[in-house]
């Protein structure tokens, strides 16, 4: 007769959360294209983590002509969710922000981006072209330790 083992994860799922404000009008603030503000970091990577991440727009977002977001890490600013024009996909309130076309409140959870990130690879959120000049997108980052200490914190 075997023994019957039952893995059980020694460390359960963490959430980081970040609500990020945009106001391009403002110099330097979070959505001036062309100000310090941007890129803007979400999250900050330590160590080494699996990270699933998910974005939603819970204020309508106004912009000028052609403004353009997208979430990466340095390097690849755009390797999480690729870029997307506002221009042509106006991201309002509930919508669900994990491609180039948010376009729906209901999405299945496959959708989130999942991903492994190392530490130092923090996840910046980069506005380009033209100014996004309000409007509010909350991330949430659920995230499982892959090395001794590793985190993931909303910057």
């Amino acid at each position: 007769m075997g023994i019957e083992h039952e893995y059980v994860n020694p460390i359960p799922d963490q959430v980081a959360r970040k609500s990020i404000t945009f106001a391009g009008g403002t110099t330097h603030a979070i959505g001036d294209h062309d100000g310090s503000g941007d890129p803007a970091t979400v999250f900050t990577v330590t160590g080494r983590v699996h990270a699933e991440i998910v974005a939603i727009c819970t204020t309508n977002l106004a912009f000028d002509t052609n403004a353009t977001i997208e979430l990466g890490i340095v390097g690849n600013t755009a390797c999480i969710i690729e870029q997307t024009d506002l221009t042509v996909e106006a991201m309002i309130a509930e919508e669900i922000w994990h491609d180039a076309t948010p376009d729906s409140e209901f999405e299945l959870w496959s959708v989130a981006k999942d991903c492994i990130l190392t530490d130092g690879n923090d996840v910046i959120l980069t506005v380009g072209t033209a100014n996004v000049n309000s409007g509010v997108i909350l991330f949430v980052c659920i995230w499982t330790p892959l090395s001794a200490g590793a985190s993931v914190v909303a910057a």
